[in-house]
């Protein structure tokens, strides 16, 4: 059985979270961004929580399923992607790729938007996450030893813009759950038949290349309430 792990993002993107994190605690506790998550029907106390919790996640990946690959995984080294460096861990060569789902990526912004959904209106929500899901299924991009990776910055931005033509009032919660939910299934679930041929020890829904995006949504569509 492969050792469970996948590729990490490197040191200066970690600090970069890390301040990050300590700007929102600043922006919490002057109370900037304590209404715009109250839109979003959470107290504005658990947002630094739900945030750090997503970020956590992301280096947990539950395993679902054991494919073979059509080549030997990748190990070491490291890939360049749209200014993000990812570090792939050591690994004993190996034909086979796990399929996991990355808890923090996934699982919790999925429960979320799951949430967010009994809140708007479903035929704005379901025309934000189709949008999404085509912009990003167009640009993702499969990355040997890496996964299928998306540009971090791009997709909460068009999930913002596109929020707010869509439905103004709702905007924050449209955001979330478009460019959440059309991350996962434009660039993951959409191209799974594409993981044999990438040479990855673990296939991460939520994880690795699309994890940055997805996280960044969170944070996006809270300062645009």
């Amino acid at each position: 059985m492969a050792r469970l792990v996948y590729p990490r993002i490197a040191a200066s993107f970690i600090v970069l979270l890390f301040l990050l994190i300590i700007a929102l605690f600043i922006l919490i506790s002057f109370d900037l961004i304590g209404q715009a998550f109250r839109k979003l029907g959470f107290p504005p106390e658990f947002s630094i929580i739900l945030l750090l919790l997503s970020l956590l996640g992301s280096y947990i990946n539950i395993p679902v399923k054991e494919i073979t690959s059509r080549e030997p995984v990748l190990a070491g080294g490291a890939i360049d992607f749209y200014w993000f460096k990812y570090i792939l861990p050591p690994l004993e060569v190996e034909r086979r790729t796990i399929i996991a789902i990355n808890l923090g990526g996934a699982v919790i912004p999925v429960l979320v938007s799951m949430f967010l959904l009994t809140r708007v209106n479903l035929f704005d929500a379901l025309t934000g996450i189709l949008i999404m899901t085509l912009l990003i299924h167009m640009m993702a991009k499969p990355v040997r030893g890496l996964g299928i990776a998306v540009p971090a910055l791009i997709p909460p931005i068009m999930a913002a813009v596109f929020a707010l033509i869509i439905s103004p009032h709702d905007a924050p919660m449209i955001a979330y759950i478009s460019g959440t939910l059309g991350s996962l299934i434009g660039a993951d679930l959409l191209n799974l038949k594409k993981i044999p041929d990438l040479r990855v020890a673990v296939a991460s829904i939520g994880g690795a290349g699309t994890f940055d995006g997805i996280f960044l949504t969170g944070i996006i569509s809270v300062l645009i309430a």
